[in-house]
């Protein structure tokens, strides 16, 4: 049987403000497959965004273990989590996290300037995800110049161009109307039929609707794992 591609094992996380302790997450445990398409929902404050944090290498755990394809990622100094986000995480961000000065191929090939990869390829596969993601006729514009749809768009093309073993989208709609938030999630929903397993941070009912799997948080506990 294959091993879950995320295990996350009694995870703590404790944050100290001063002489006052706040317990983020109490002692989380879950399993993802490959191929999964998850939505993390709760109230403000119940651990969201901690979790994520967790769950991108951006922190690591009090206590407890997260393994990512097998390896366990809780100890791992800075370089190498960093390392782990270059090669086998993608991201995909509210506010789209673009850089105003480069290009629409220049954003998505990003993540490509860490892994000495020939120029020539970069820009081809670069060339690929934006024609995948319906921006092939707008490489050489600027995020300025486009629309919030159209940046998302560019986001989802980079979070994919280093062909990560999980997809991590944090309030992906939140900044967009409600039709180009579809036309978003309607990207997530093919990218899942391909096989990729994503993991979507939302408040928005509705969007976490459109995962297969719901994990509910309250007060830094799983309150529900539900399956659509």
């Amino acid at each position: 049987m294959t091993s879950p591609i995320v295990q996350i094992r009694n995870v703590h996380k404790t944050f100290h403000m001063g002489s006052v302790k706040v317990e983020a997450l109490r002692g989380v445990s879950f399993e993802i497959a490959a191929g999964e398409y998850i939505s993390i929902m709760g109230p403000s404050g119940c651990g969201k965004s901690t979790l994520l944090n967790l769950l991108g290498c951006l922190d690591r755990p009090t206590s407890g273990h997260y393994l990512l394809g097998g390896q366990d990622v809780s100890g791992m100094d800075d370089d190498s989590l960093s390392a782990i986000r270059g090669s086998r995480l993608g991201f995909i961000f509210q506010s789209y996290n673009l850089i105003q000065q480069l290009t629409v191929l220049e954003n998505i090939e990003i993540p490509l300037y860490y892994q000495d990869r020939p120029e020539a390829e970069c820009r081809e596969l670069a060339s690929q995800l934006a024609a995948r993601v319906g921006l092939s006729h707008r490489l050489g514009h600027k995020p300025f110049e486009l629309s919030g749809g159209q940046q998302q768009r560019v986001a989802i093309a980079r979070a994919l161009v280093n062909d990560p073993l999980v997809i991590l989208a944090d309030e992906p709609t939140g900044n967009l109307d409600s039709a180009s938030g579809v036309e978003i999630l309607e990207i997530f929903d093919e990218l899942n039929a391909q096989g990729k397993t994503l993991i979507l941070v939302t408040h928005d009912a509705a969007v976490g609707k459109r995962a297969r799997r719901t994990l509910r948080l309250r007060d830094g506990e799983i309150e529900h794992d539900v399956r659509h």
